[in-house]
């Protein structure tokens, strides 16, 4: 049992692409000895892209999962995807790791989704290492890149290490807390500490003979308490820095705590499928013990699952071992149905989520006439287990397909699992942006349901707009004794279903509903009455009150040379964009502002276009904003809009029966 209590971490590595992520993962493994030979993205050969997409693409899509000892500790290794249109893979792993290497390009600088993933991981206070990789390339500016850093990520960004030569010339790193470092770059170093902290900078100010252990000890800290965050240099393609970037890990990140004694907390933060074992769940397990052959609460379901095997992965293989404990992070077969964000065993241990990925296009799915509908749509639907967010909505009366999605690459992707793993060949429509609604004013909405009999629920609702961004904020201020707290339970559970689809069918948010009203009759009021009036009192206030549109806005980064800025600045009033003074690079212009996803779809492409390739336009999810008034979306209700009451209780009676 010596081997279970050994220390551990547990690390994400995040990137935008091309940073060389799967390349400086892959290299970790290797100096790490945990596999015997170099694998190379642009050869297909690495081994956590195991999706033959990703060895396709030369792109990572799904979060692949590492674990090795490295001086004693053992380090779980969550490689996570560096395309945007993965946010959602992102998103799941950044909530298991207890700290996280953000990697940058000493030659492509900080991205704009550099600096998202780093506002995930600063809300989420995880502590983080920064490696700066690629120092042997052409156009490395390890000191402009470090400004970018400071400018755009934090101030306490500090290096630990000084890079020796440039580019092709670059021969590696001096670490400066080593005796005989340059005494410049210690210097720094040390004031960069003392003037965050009281007590060192008197220790310094009084130029006493310094104990470096204890400054560096004193970094290890605050880096551990994700207040300073150490920089560290390499060359990942050519195995340089990697060395030390695993021993600044031990050094500066926090150990995996939790109590292997106490009952089970655990997540399920991603599902993947094994051709020969099922459903593979990936479980960061934050409190207790589970074995083989135990039998765990799906909390998150209510349901029981046995547990079938135990297994540690190293990219394509896997390992049993029996037992996961507090701290660690395994993959799971055997809980039949379970799902992407179930909690096992209790809820109490498990940290809160980052909100990064939000699916702004529904696309429909096409399939040829001779396949049958049923394989693609369960196919989809397990797909939509993997990725809750795909929401996969099959709408048997028109008898379409709907999914959401992220991006265009990622329709791309799906559209080759659904071939290589189902044998289906499917395509997709033109994407089209999901909107929302959002109440035009106050008002109420009113029901009395007590026809046709028996049936008796009585509903009032005051409907208030709220703020942009503040979703639904649910009230009651209605006396038990008028209506009893498990009827006032089943219409709070109704009303976010009753706002799925608003006036125009968008999901309606930003706004505040409260119970004003509400009876119940003694004898004629069946517990499912509240679920059938729910709807018709909440479609009756939006009725009364009007919903505006929102629409989904990116805020973007658009580089160009200085000749092509006009016409760019151009492109973005035709588009409702706004954007800030621009910036000059050298030659080249910078452009930052805010632009609505609907009339900008197709402007990456343009963009490249008219510039010849020598553009960079990044973009991520700033949030929903009121759409002019000469703006209108209208999307396909499903099932029987309880406006027209009568029709929508049959509706519903027929399918609470059935």
């Amino acid at each position: 049992m010596g081997q279970q209590r050994m220390e551990r971490i547990n690390v994400g590595i995040f990137a935008h692409v091309d940073a060389g992520k799967t390349t400086t993962t892959e290299h970790i493994l290797y100096e790490s000895g945990r596999i015997r030979s170099l694998g190379s993205v642009d050869t297909g050969t690495a081994l956590t892209d195991s999706l033959d997409v990703e060895r396709q693409r030369g792109i990572s899509v799904r979060a692949a999962l590492a674990s090795f000892a490295w001086k004693g500790v053992q380090v779980n290794l969550v490689d996570t995807p560096g395309h945007v249109d993965f946010l959602s893979e992102v998103e799941r792993s950044l909530r298991v790791m207890d700290c996280a290497v953000l990697i940058l390009s000493a030659v492509e600088g900080v991205q704009a989704q550099s600096e998202m993933i780093w506002s995930a991981l600063r809300k989420l206070k995880i502590p983080t290492i920064i490696f700066m990789n690629k120092m042997d390339r052409t156009g490395a500016d390890p000191e402009a890149v470090l400004a970018q850093a400071h400018t755009y990520l934090s101030g306490d960004i500090i290096p630990v290490q000084q890079p020796l030569g440039r580019e092709q010339d670059y021969a590696g790193t001096k670490d400066i807390w080593e005796q005989g470092a340059d005494s410049t770059a210690q210097t720094e170093l040390l004031e960069a500490l003392a003037e965050r902290d009281e007590a060192l900078l008197e220790t310094y100010m009084a130029g006493d003979s310094l104990d470096l252990a204890i400054w560096r000890n004193h970094l290890a800290d605050r880096a551990a308490a994700a207040e300073l965050f150490p920089l560290v240099y390499g060359a990942a393609a050519k195995g340089m820095g990697i060395p030390a970037l695993l021993d600044a890990m031990i050094q500066y990140f926090p150990r995996a705590g939790g109590d292997a004694e106490l009952p089970v907390s655990g997540i399920v933060y991603n599902i993947q499928r094994d051709k020969s074992m099922g459903r593979m769940a990936f479980v960061r397990l934050y409190e207790g013990t589970i074995r083989n052959r135990d039998t765990v609460q799906n909390y998150s379901q209510d349901i029981q699952g046995k547990i079938t095997q135990i297994r540690k992965v190293e990219g394509g293989r896997t390992e049993d071992v029996g037992a996961l404990e507090a701290g660690d992070i395994g993959v799971v077969y055997g809980l039949s149905g379970v799902r992407i964000g179930d909690v096992l065993g209790r809820p109490d241990a498990i940290p809160q989520e980052a909100k990064l990925a939000v699916p702004l296009l529904t696309v429909r799915v096409h399939w040829a006439e001779a396949a049958d509908d049923h394989k693609v749509i369960a196919a989809m639907q397990e797909l939509a287990d993997e990725d809750p967010l795909l929401d996969a909505q099959w709408l048997p009366e028109e008898r379409e397909l709907h999914i959401k999605v992220m991006g265009p690459i990622q329709l791309e992707i799906l559209g080759s699992v659904m071939a290589s793993r189902y044998g289906l060949a499917v395509t997709f429509g033109q994407p089209s942006v999901i909107y929302k609604e959002t109440p035009a004013c106050a008002g109420e909405g009113f029901i009395a349901y007590t026809m046709p009999k028996p049936c008796w629920a009585i509903l009032r609702f005051q409907i208030e707009p709220g703020p942009l961004g503040s979703g639904l904020v649910y009230d009651s201020v209605v006396r038990s004794s008028d209506l009893l707290p498990q009827y006032q339970n089943e219409t709070a559970r109704r009303v976010p279903e009753a706002l799925q689809q608003g006036l125009y069918g968008w999901e309606v948010t930003d706004l505040k509903v409260t119970l004003v009203e509400g009876q119940h009759h003694v004898w004629h009021t069946h517990p499912l009455d509240f679920a059938v009036a729910t709807p018709m009192g909440i479609m009756d206030g939006l009725a009364r009150v009007g919903t505006k549109l929102l629409e989904p806005v990116l805020q973007v980064r658009i580089v160009v040379p200085e000749e092509n800025g006009g016409r760019v600045m151009n492109d973005l009033v035709q588009m409702r964009g706004t954007f800030e003074p621009p910036v000059m690079l050298g030659d080249r212009m910078v452009i930052e502002g805010r632009l609505p996803l609907a009339t900008s779809l197709d402007y990456p492409v343009t963009l490249s276009s008219f510039t010849k390739g020598r553009s960079t336009f990044t973009s991520f999810f700033a949030g929903y904003e009121e759409c002019p008034p000469d703006v209108t979306a209208e999307r396909t209700r499903r099932g029987v809009n309880p406006l027209d009451q009568s029709k929508y209780i049959l509706s519903v009676r027929k399918a609470l029966q059935g």
